[in-house]
């Protein structure tokens, strides 16, 4: 029923067309954010066509005989079409098994998209893992994320820190790309003294792809007296608003920075955004839950979404 090729470049503008009228898609999966890090994976994106028409896109890497929903993306799983059903997806995954045996793989590792990014309901894929792959859930983070439409109203600790926030004359703006290392140096400090860690995206990488997405990545900061208390840089997409990153230096803690920052940010008009998601409070596999990380995101009205990830032998 499918034919299943693996991408090459001269497949670019096929694919980010596909991308763009996708039922269940994400700016992320644009060909020029992918490869951003290319020298990082061994790509091994798939495209799926049906008599001939595109019909599906599995943005993958590969690891030895492993294949991953590509593991430079937070999320991934089949691209679909508004024509592919659920005996469709059956068949494709069917497909898919013996097209990656036939080439010495023997597990997948696989992201399905969570559901807030889709346009219709498209979770076909989630069946066919269970009853045609057989896949296990490997790994679930939870995620906090509020409808824009209905939105819950702040906890009283979040109120109280936009109080403290307008008591200190904090004031919220919208940074450029190349404004973006006086929020780098917060989140960065942060990041190290909290957690021992960095960001997952470089300076100069992030700051590059800003340029090249300007509609789809945006930062917004509280300020006080001309000096970044914290942040948040927003990976936007049709349905669904992201906090890629979210920090705040001591006394932007002290001050109610992210209070005011949310409060700003989640009064403007993002349609046609359905969702505003604040992003996983879940370490490791996801078995850590992170509970002062997700008090602070629930106090925003978020509530909780999956991110899974499964997998099979082949």
């Amino acid at each position: 029923m499918f034919e299943i090729k693996i991408y090459d470049a001269t497949c670019k503008a096929q694919w980010d067309s596909f991308v763009a009228k996708a039922r269940n898609s994400s700016f992320l999966f644009y060909r020029d954010y992918m490869e951003y890090h290319s020298d990082r994976f061994d790509d091994f994106s798939l495209m799926a066509y049906h008599k001939g028409k595109l019909m599906a896109l599995l943005p993958a890497n590969l690891e030895g005989e492993v294949l991953y929903s590509h593991k430079g993306l937070t999320y991934g799983g089949w691209v679909i079409d508004i024509q592919i059903t659920s005996m469709k997806m059956c068949h494709l995954f069917d497909q898919l098994n013996v097209f990656l045996s036939e080439r010495g793989i023997k597990k997948v590792v696989y992201k399905p998209l969570p559901w807030i990014y889709h346009s219709c309901p498209s979770e076909e894929d989630l069946y066919a893992l269970t009853n045609v792959c057989h896949a296990k859930l490997a790994t679930r983070h939870i995620s906090s994320s509020t409808d824009l439409r209905r939105r819950i109203k702040f906890a009283e600790a979040r109120k109280s820190g936009i109080r403290k926030a307008y008591a200190n004359h904090l004031k919220v703006e919208e940074l450029s790309a190349d404004e973006l290392h006086s929020f780098w140096g917060v989140l960065e400090n942060n990041l190290a003294d909290k957690y021992h860690t960095h960001p997952v995206h470089s300076l100069k990488e992030i700051s590059a792809l800003m340029k090249h997405f300007p509609d789809n990545i945006r930062l917004f900061v509280a300020k006080k007296d001309n000096a970044t208390l914290g942040g948040t840089l927003l990976y936007i997409n049709k349905e669904v608003v992201h906090t890629q990153y979210i920090s705040a230096n001591q006394e932007g803690k002290k001050c109610g920075a992210l209070d005011i920052l949310f409060e700003s940010i989640l009064n403007m008009d993002w349609s046609p955004a359905h969702y505003f998601d604040f992003g996983k409070s879940s370490d490791g596999n996801g078995e850590i839950l992170n509970e002062s990380l997700i008090f602070q995101k629930e106090g925003f009205g978020g509530r909780g979404v999956c991110y899974d990830w499964y997998e099979w032998e082949l």
